[in-house]
C-alpha cells in the first residue's frame, strides 16, 4: 500500500505563522548579559554600558555609576565589558576613563589583553580629531598603555602606515617616545609585513634616546625570519650579543623557523642543539617549530627519516622533548595522510622512554589509521594504547566501529562498541546521536533502531537530529515504512519537520520510484512554512528525468530559479544529459548556454553528455571541439571522458589525432585504458 504522508503532517497543524497581537510583549532575555559572580555583585548591563558610552555626558555617567557601586571596578568586570563592546571607539572611551580613575586597574594584564583584543576585533579604532578633542576637553588623554594596545590592533590589521603616521604625531598625545613605544611600533610594522619601515624606525630610536631591548632585537629577527632571510637572522643576533642582549628561548624558536622556511634543515637542527649548549632550555614551541617546519620543507618520507634520528638522540639527553616530538611527529603524519608510516613509527617509538601519545593525539592517530592503515594493524595499535590507559574519545571509537562494519568485522565491532559503552561514552542525546550516525553510514539500521530504543529506556529524550538521522538512514535503506513511523513518532514529540527531514523523505520516495508521492511531500514542506532549497529541487528535477518527464523538470527548474533559488551544476545536468539522450543535442546547448551565463562551470557529467550525444549523431567535429575546450573553461577531462573520445576517435579511424591524445594525457599523468 504506497505511503500516504500528508495524513502525518496534518494531524499536527502548521504552526501559526501570524505575529502576536499581545501589545506588551515580555521583556527580551539580553544576550550579552553576564550573570553575577555572587549574590552581592549585579549583573552588567553590556547594552546599557554601550548606550551610555555614546552619549555626550558618558563620563559624567560613569562616574555616577561608580559612586553608587552600580558599576564594580575589578578585572572580571572590565575584561567583561571591553569583550561586549561593538564599537572600538566605545572601548578607548572606557580605557581612557578607567585610566584616569583607577590606573592600576586599567595597567592589568587581563585588562589589557582584553582591550587589544577588542580593538583588533572590533577594529580598526581610529584616533579621530574629534575622539581627541572629547578626551582632552574630560581632563583624560590617550595614555602608553592604550596606544601600544593600539598600535599592537593596527599591526594585526595590516596598517603599517597608519602605525607609522600616529606614532610620529605622538607629541601632540601628550607623549614621548619610549623604547616600550617603539617595540610596539616595530612589531606591529613586522606582522603587517612592513619589514624595511621597521628597519627605519628601528634606526630611528637612538635618535629618541631610546635603547634597543632583547624585545626590540627579536621582534625584528621574527620578522626577517619569517621571510626566510636568515643571515640577516644571524648578524641580528650577533649585534644583540655585542650590546649584551643574549638569546632567550624565543630568539632561538624563531631562528628555528627561519632555517625551515629557508629549507636549511640540518642548521634548524644545529640551532637546537646550539641553544641547549647555551644553557637555553627548549619548550614546547621550539619543538613544534622544528617538527614542523622539517615536514614542510622536505619530503614527507625525508623529514620523517630524519627526525627519527633526532628522536635517536633526544631519547638519550632529554625525555621530555622527545614525548612531545613524537606527538608532534604524529600530528604532522596524521597531516599528510601517512597511516603505512605512522604504523611503523609507532612500532618504533611505543613504549621508548615510557612514551605513549595522550589522549587528543590517540584519537588524531586512530582519525588517520582507519583511512589508510590495514585494519589488523589498526586494530592492534587501538588495543595496544588502550591497555596503557590511554582514554580514545568516541570520535576515535565510532571511526574504528564505523570502519570495522563497513568491512563486514562484525564480531570485531562488537567488541570495540562493547568498549566503547562500558568506557561511559553514551550517556546523552549528543554521544546517541553521534552512534546512531555511524550505525547508519555503515548501513546497519537494525542496529541504529536498537540504540534508538536503548537510549528512551535510559530517559534520553530525543531531539530533530536523532529523528532526521534515522529517518535519512531508513529512506536511503529503501524502508520508506520505517521512516514514517519515525515521522509519527517526531510529530508525537512535540517537533516540527524541518528542511533534512524532507529532503530525506523526498529523496527516499524518488529512490524508490514513487515520484508524485515525493512531489505531494514537496507540497506539504511549503504548507508547513519550510522553503525548499537546491538540494530538494535537484532531487525532484533529476527523479522526473529518469522517468522520462522533462517538461515537469523543466517547470521545476523555471520555478526554483522564480523562487530566487540559484540552479547549481547538478540542477542544469540532469536535464541536459536527458536531452543528449533523446538527441535534442540544441535544447541541451540552450541550457548549457543558460549555465555558461549562469556564472556556473561545467563538469564532466555535462560535457561527456554532450561528447556522446554529437558523436552518435555524426558530429564528430563539434564533439571534439566540446572535448578540448574543456580545460579552458576549468574542468580537466577525467579519466572517462579521456576514453570515450579515444574510442570515438579510433572508430573513425582518426588514429593518428587519438595517439596524440594518449601521449598527451600519458604526459599529465593519466592512466588510459
Amino acid at each position: 500500500m504506497p505511503l500516504q504522508l500528508q495524513p502525518f503532517f496534518r494531524h499536527i497543524k502548521p504552526p501559526n505563522q501570524t505575529p502576536s497581537t499581545n501589545l506588551i510583549p515580555p521583556k527580551p532575555l539580553n544576550p550579552l548579559q553576564t550573570p553575577p559572580s555572587s549574590p552581592s555583585s549585579p549583573p552588567i548591563d553590556h547594552l546599557y554600558i554601550s548606550q551610555l558610552l555614546s552619549r555626550p555626558d558618558w563620563a559624567v555617567l560613569l562616574n555616577h555609576d561608580l559612586s553608587s557601586k552600580t558599576l564594580l571596578l575589578n578585572p572580571s568586570y572590565a575584561v567583561s565589558i571591553f569583550q561586549n563592546q561593538q564599537n572600538p571607539s566605545h572601548a578607548i572611551k572606557f580605557h581612557s576613563w578607567l585610566s584616569h580613575v583607577n590606573p592600576t586597574l586599567a595597567a592589568h594584564n587581563s585588562v589589557h589583553r582584553a582591550l587589544r583584543n577588542t580593538l583588533h576585533r572590533k577594529g580598526p579604532a581610529l584616533l579621530s580629531v574629534d575622539l581627541l578633542r572629547e578626551l582632552r576637553n574630560l581632563g583624560f588623554r590617550v595614555t602608553e598603555d592604550l596606544l601600544c594596545a593600539l598600535l599592537a590592533s593596527w599591526g594585526r590589521l595590516g596598517l603599517a602606515n597608519y602605525s607609522a603616521h600616529v606614532f610620529c604625531q605622538i607629541s601632540f598625545l601628550g607623549l614621548s617616545p619610549t623604547t616600550r613605544l617603539y617595540n610596539a611600533l616595530i612589531d606591529a610594522l613586522v606582522k603587517s609585513n612592513s619589514i624595511d619601515l621597521a628597519y627605519l624606525k628601528f634606526q630611528q630610536m637612538a635618535a629618541d634616546n631610546c635603547v634597543a631591548d632583547r624585545f626590540t632585537y627579536n621582534t625584528l629577527i621574527h620578522g626577517v625570519c619569517k621571510v626566510g632571510v636568515v643571515d640577516e637572522a644571524l648578524r641580528l643576533v650577533r649585534q644583540m650579543k655585542d650590546k649584551g642582549h643574549f638569546p632567550n628561548v624565543f630568539t632561538y624558536t624563531m631562528l628555528i623557523e627561519g632555517f625551515c622556511i629557508a629549507s636549511r634543515v640540518d642548521e634548524a637542527f644545529g640551532v637546537f642543539e646550539t641553544m641547549k649548549d647555551s644553557g637555553v632550555y627548549p619548550n614546547e614551541a621550539t619543538v613544534r617549530a622544528l617538527v614542523h617546519g622539517v615536514f614542510r620543507c622536505v619530503d614527507p618520507s625525508k623529514a620523517l627519516e630524519l627526525l627519527s634520528e633526532f628522536l635517536d638522540r633526544e631519547q638519550e639527553q632529554e625525555r621530555v622533548h622527545f614525548m612531545l616530538a613524537c606527538d608532534t611527529v604524529l600530528y604532522c603524519l596524521a597531516n599528510n595522510s601517512m597511516a603505512k608510516e605512522m604504523v611503523v613509527f609507532l612500532r618504533r617509538v611505543l613504549g621508548r622512554g615510557g612514551y605513549f601519545p595522550g589522549n587528543s593525539v590517540f584519537n588524531v592517530v586512530m582519525a588517520c589509521l582507519v583511512k589508510g592503515a590495514e585494519l589488523r594493524e589498526t586494530c592492534d595499535v587501538f588495543e595496544i594504547l588502550r591497555k596503557q590507559g590511554v582514554k580514545a574519545g568516541i570520535g576515535a571509537y565510532l571511526a574504528l566501529i564505523e570502519v570495522l562494519y563497513k568491512n563486514e568485522w562484525r564480531e570485531e565491532g562488537d567488541r570495540v562498541y562493547g568498549q566503547l559503552i562500558s568506557d561511559g561514552l553514551i550517556s546523552n542525546v549528543f554521544s546517541y546521536n553521534m552512534i546512531i550516525n555511524c550505525f547508519c553510514r555503515a548501513k546497519l539500521m537494525d542496529n541504529a533502531s536498537e540504540a534508538f530504543r536503548d537510549m528512551q529506556v535510559r530517559g534520553v529524550v530525543p531531539n530533530l537530529v536523532t529523528f532526521n538521522t534515522l529517518i535519512n538512514g531508513h529512506c536511503k535503506d529503501g524502508a520508506i515504512d520505517k521512516a514514517r513511523k519515525l515521522l509519527e513518532s517526531l510529530l508525537e514529540n512535540g517537533l516540527k519537520p524541518d528542511i533534512f527531514t524532507f529532503s530525506s523523505i523526498v529523496d527516499g520516495l524518488c529512490q524508490i520510484k514513487r515520484t508524485e508521492e515525493a512531489l505531494e511531500c514537496f507540497t506539504e514542506m511549503i504548507e508547513w512554512g519550510i522553503n525548499p532549497n537546491a538540494v530538494i529541487y535537484n532531487i525532484l528535477i533529476r527523479s522526473l528525468c529518469t522517468i522520462g518527464d522533462v517538461a515537469r523538470s523543466v517547470k521545476l527548474l523555471r520555478r526554483m530559479q522564480k523562487e530566487g533559488i540559484s540552479p547549481d551544476t547538478y540542477s542544469y545536468n540532469a536535464l541536459i544529459q536527458i536531452f543528449c539522450r533523446m538527441n535534442k543535442v540544441e535544447k541541451a546547448k540552450k541550457l548549457f548556454d543558460s549555465m555558461s551565463r549562469s556564472g556556473l562551470n561545467p563538469d564532466n557529467y555535462t560535457y561527456s553528455a554532450f561528447i556522446e550525444a554529437l558523436s552518435e549523431s555524426g558530429r564528430l567535429e563539434e564533439a571534439k571541439k566540446m572535448f578540448y575546450s574543456m580545460e579552458a573553461n576549468g574542468c580537466s577531462p577525467d579519466s572517462y571522458i579521456c576514453n570515450l573520445i579515444i574510442k570515438i576517435l579510433v572508430q573513425q579511424e582518426y588514429v593518428e589525432e587519438a595517439q596524440n591524445i594518449i601521449e598527451r594525457l600519458s604526459m599529465a599523468g593519466f592512466l588510459i585504458a
